[in-house]
């Protein structure tokens, strides 16, 4: 949290030096540039480093803990199964809300391109693959070609396949295998620690930046995604109320009340780890079973991030639409399958880190610039509320409907 607002004072404080050079000089301002800019691509670059091998470690690691989770009952198994299905209602919602929203509150054309023009990056100009082209680029013929030349698709289909070929070798191989993608893991969360320490100084001389190439509207642009972002939030929170109350079957006052110490907690700390105590005193007071509960509720805080795939998809998709890159059915539905595979790769990860490991690679996939990750990750403080919100919503709803589909004789290990 301290962290975070110190990245967000940073690019303000950035902003306004750089709207203020621009208003008094703008020729200093402009000459400037040369200087200033090229610490915060350096600092975006450093950021970008870290996501190839980043996303590779904690998926394999992810997919490892999901299988060994399945497989150890019944109860454990309806639990992944039912993140699963939310996570991909969460993300199928973002598609369809999204587009309508920004048609029906556009941003003004001076404000998006300003915007647009400071914050960098390009959009990529090749022709969308066709159906034929989609499915061959699935499987890479060189898994290290795909890493360097950050395919990002094929190399998760490829780690994927990997991950679940890990599952089924000998314990002791499965063993050593997952402790070195856990290893690898942690060393790169290590430097991406390193690179995020230096976030205040590239978050200034990348606001700078953005000020003094967009002036005052940029920060009517920034406050218009973090609308967007926070409105997708909402909608993200009302989804699982629906799903709560329609799917699982609480009523909607009873499971408000249960969740008010949740909430305030949830609030507090951003934090679905910190709510944990809280979310097992919710679950107990909706009725259900303690020792299920214990089970089902910490497998949810470790493996499961209901607002995920719909607010990282939101960022993608309103960076698009802000380039004005039309985004294919068949983009979409990439996009969709690599938020899920981030989604699973991310858990438990500090907020900072997760917004750049889950979101580039699906920027990545869909070809979207990515250089606007570095300037958003520093507004992220305000959607972040919503999606500690809506996984604590998630997880408690998630964790009464596994514990209601299986019987106490089910949630043992299997042999």
């Amino acid at each position: 949290m301290k962290s975070a607002w110190i990245i967000l004072s940073a690019l303000v404080a950035g902003m306004l030096l750089g709207i203020g050079i621009e208003m008094l000089s703008p020729d200093t301002g402009t000459a400037s540039l040369p200087f200033v800019e090229p610490i915060g691509t350096l600092w975006l670059n450093a950021l970008k480093m870290t996501i190839v091998p980043l996303v590779v470690a904690l998926l394999i690691t992810g997919i490892t803990a999901t299988a060994d989770a399945a497989r150890a009952g019944k109860l454990a198994g309806r639990a992944v199964a039912t993140f699963i299905g939310a996570n991909l209602l969460a993300g199928m919602m973002t598609l369809l809300v999204l587009p309508f929203l920004l048609r029906l509150f556009p941003l003004s054309t001076a404000a998006a391109e300003g915007l647009r023009h400071g914050l960098g990056g390009t959009a990529d100009a090749t022709a969308s693959p066709g159906f034929a082209d989609f499915l061959l680029s699935l499987i890479p013929t060189n898994p290290i070609a795909a890493a360097a030349d950050t395919a990002i698709l094929p190399l998760i289909v490829f780690t994927a396949i990997f991950a679940f070929a890990i599952t089924r070798i000998s314990p002791p191989n499965r063993a050593i295998l997952s402790g070195l993608f856990s290893a690898l893991g942690e060393a790169m969360l290590v430097v991406i620690g390193w690179v995020l320490a230096l976030a205040p100084i590239g978050v200034f001389a990348l606001g700078y930046a953005l000020a003094v190439k967009a002036g005052v509207s940029a920060f009517g642009g920034l406050l218009h995604y973090v609308l967007m972002l926070s409105a997708i939030g909402t909608a993200t929170i009302i989804l699982g109320l629906l799903l709560a109350v329609l799917v699982v079957g609480i009523p909607l006052p009873r499971f408000l009340r249960a969740m008010v110490p949740t909430f305030a907690v949830a609030l507090s700390t951003q934090s679905s780890l910190a709510s944990l105590p809280a979310m097992l005193r919710a679950t107990a007071d909706l009725g259900v079973d303690p020792k299920k509960a214990d089970v089902v509720l910490p497998l949810a805080v470790a493996l499961f991030r209901f607002t995920s795939p719909a607010m990282n998809l939101a960022v993608v998709v309103y960076v698009a639409w802000l380039f004005g890159i039309e985004l294919t059915p068949w983009e979409m539905a990439v996009g969709l399958a690599v938020a899920l595979a981030a989604a699973l790769s991310s858990v438990s990860l500090p907020g900072s880190i997760s917004f750049v490991t889950s979101i580039a690679p699906i920027a990545i996939a869909m070809g979207v610039p990515v250089a606007p990750l570095g300037l958003l990750v520093a507004v992220e403080t305000f959607p972040d509320i919503f999606r500690t919100l809506g996984n604590v919503i998630a997880d408690v709803a998630a964790t009464q409907f596994a514990a209601d589909g299986v019987d106490d004789a089910s949630t043992g290990e299997t042999p």
